[in-house]
C-alpha cells in the first residue's frame, strides 16, 4: 500500500507530491496527458520566474521532482473505489491501494454523451484490458479518443471480442484487417439496464459494450458521488472533497486558473493528507 495517490502530473501534482515526500510519506504520480502549461507560450506572473515559457517552467518543475526521486507513472486512472479505510486505484487494469487520493488533474474538457453515466459498468467501460474478457463472443464497440485507442481495439480482438472501431481520424494502417470502421462519433449509448448499441450519425448500431478511450476520465465517473458545482470539484479550506480522503487541488477545484494558486493547493492537499495518515 502506498501512503498518497495522485492523479495528475501538472503544477497541482507536482507540487503534492514533494510536499507529501517532505512530509516522510511515499506518493506516486500517474497522469498520461500533457500539461496545459506546457503549451504556454509565456508566464510573467509565477513568482520568481518572470518571462519564462511554460515548457520552460513545467521542465523545472519536472527537475524538481525527478531530483527527489519522483517520477510521473505515463498511466491512465480508470477509477477508484473507496475500500474500508482506503483506496482501489485501477491504473489501467493494476490495482493500486493508496491509504488517500489527490486529485489534480487540471480542468475537465470530458463532454459525455446521453447513457454514457447511465450504463457505465453495465457495458459502458474505460478499459479494455480491465473489462475485455467480460465480451469475448460478443459486439463491442471502441470509440477512438486516445492515442492507444488502436492498440487497445487490436487488444480486444485478439481475445475474441467481435470489434467496431468509430474514429472520425482516417483509418490507421496499424489497425487490424478485420476489425470493421465506421467513421463518425459517437451521439448517444442505447439501453435501459445495460448497453444494447450506440447512435452514430442518426444511425444505430447494435452492441453489447462500449469501450470510450479517452485520454482521461472525468472525475465523476472516476470516483462515485464525487460533489461538483459548475463542473469543478467542491473542496473545503484543506483541499478535501465531500468523499473523506479524498483531496483535489489545481484548476479542477475552480477560479482563478493560475499556476501559483495549483501550486498552493497542491501543498495544502498533500500537508493534510500526510496529517491524517499521522493520525490514524
Amino acid at each position: 500500500m502506498i501512503d498518497i495517490a495522485i492523479i495528475g502530473g501538472g503544477p497541482a501534482g507536482l507540487s503534492a507530491a514533494v510536499n507529501a515526500l517532505a512530509r516522510g510519506k511515499n506518493p506516486r504520480i500517474f497522469s498520461n496527458k500533457e500539461n496545459y502549461l506546457s503549451k504556454s507560450e509565456r508566464i510573467d506572473n509565477h513568482l520568481g520566474f518572470y518571462n519564462i515559457s511554460g515548457k520552460d517552467l513545467m521542465k523545472k518543475f519536472i527537475d524538481h521532482t525527478k531530483s527527489m526521486n519522483i517520477e510521473v507513472e505515463k498511466n491512465k486512472v480508470v477509477n477508484i473505489l473507496p475500500f474500508d479505510e482506503s483506496f482501489m486505484v485501477n491504473v489501467n487494469g493494476e490495482i493500486v491501494e493508496a491509504k488517500k487520493v489527490i486529485l489534480a488533474m487540471g480542468i475537465s474538457k470530458v463532454k459525455e454523451v446521453p447513457g454514457e453515466a447511465r450504463l457505465l459498468g453495465s457495458g459502458v467501460s474505460y478499459c479494455a484490458t480491465c473489462d475485455g474478457m467480460l465480451y469475448r463472443n460478443k459486439i463491442a464497440v471502441v470509440w477512438d479518443q486516445s492515442h492507444d485507442a488502436v492498440e487497445e481495439a487490436n487488444f480486444l480482438q485478439s481475445i475474441g471480442v467481435n470489434v467496431i472501431f468509430i474514429s472520425k481520424k482516417p483509418k490507421s494502417q496499424e489497425l487490424n484487417s478485420d476489425i470493421q470502421f465506421i467513421s463518425g462519433t459517437i451521439d448517444e449509448i442505447i439501453g435501459e439496464i445495460k448497453v444494447e448499441g450506440i447512435v452514430v450519425d442518426n444511425n444505430t448500431i447494435n452492441a453489447d459494450a462500449v469501450f470510450i478511450l479517452r485520454e482521461v476520465v472525468a472525475p465523476t465517473a472516476l470516483i462515485d458521488g464525487l460533489s461538483i458545482e459548475n463542473g469543478f470539484i467542491c473542496v473545503d479550506k484543506n483541499m478535501e472533497t465531500n468523499i473523506k480522503g479524498v483531496y483535489a487541488a489545481g484548476d479542477i477545484t475552480g477560479k482563478p486558473l493560475q499556476i501559483s494558486k495549483a501550486v498552493s493547493e497542491g501543498l495544502i492537499a498533500a500537508q493534510h493528507a500526510a496529517q491524517e495518515i499521522d493520525k490514524a
